[in-house]
């Protein structure tokens, strides 16, 4: 119990408590209109020109915050709130997914290793879910055996998807909090709204890496308890 208390349940509460923050932070800082009036459209657009990056289309989607940057299809999507809005935060996500297409134009080495990665996530994630959630009712069976050997493996995969994303993100992040003062399209006292919300949405990469490990090491503890017992 103590073990499932330390390395799960403690990682959702604190993942929890990330997508928490992260809501109030961006919603909040939402609110707050940037001097500059630029659109998050616009200041991805330039960020991207400043860093010599052509040929990505920066698009709208539906959502909120399901911005992303595609590096296969070269696109930028941004939620519409993002888009269209000129808030610090708008500014800040933007400028964020921009950092992701000079990360994809320099040819960022973590960046190259998340997306190798991906096909594997792919299949690891399902499997993932399935073990989590039902693979204790086979535990002590020999599919039970099976079943927690896939989801060590699967739960591998999916921890270093999770800590090889870490600086992918920190990295777009601190490109970002350079390249919004520097261009003009905010003040410098406008910089912290961007950076708080940047850093939130930060502390959610690294709960979801603490919670892979977190879920990974109990697996194996799992599978080393029934060696013994063996």
């Amino acid at each position: 119990m103590l073990l499932w208390l330390i390395l799960i349940a403690i990682p959702l509460l604190f993942g929890l408590y990330a997508q928490i923050r992260v809501m109030s932070v961006y919603n909040k800082n939402l609110q707050i209109p940037s001097r500059g009036r630029i659109t998050g459209a616009e200041a991805a657009d330039a960020v991207m020109r400043h860093a010599g990056v052509t040929g990505v289309e920066i698009v709208e989607v539906e959502g909120q915050l399901t911005d992303h940057y595609d590096p296969v299809n070269r696109r930028l999507a941004l939620s519409s709130e993002n888009y269209r809005g000129t808030s610090l935060a708008a500014l800040g996500v933007a400028a964020h997914e921009a950092g992701h297409a000079i990360q994809h134009k320099v040819g960022y080495a973590m960046m190259g290793i998340r997306q190798t990665l991906m096909p594997a996530v792919r299949i690891a994630a399902p499997v993932t879910y399935f073990v989590l959630v039902f693979g204790i009712y086979f535990i002590g069976s020999v599919f039970g055996g099976i079943m927690l050997k896939l989801g060590v493996a699967a739960l591998l995969v999916m921890t270093v998807f999770q800590l090889v994303t870490l600086p992918v993100e920190f990295d777009a992040s601190r490109r970002a909090k350079a390249q919004l003062p520097e261009l003009g399209i905010i003040d410098r006292d406008e910089l912290p709204g961007v950076s708080e919300t940047l850093d939130a949405a930060a502390l959610t990469y690294l709960a979801a890496f603490i919670s892979s490990l977190g879920s990974l090491l109990y697996l194996l503890a799992i599978l080393n308890g029934g060696r013994r017992d063996d």
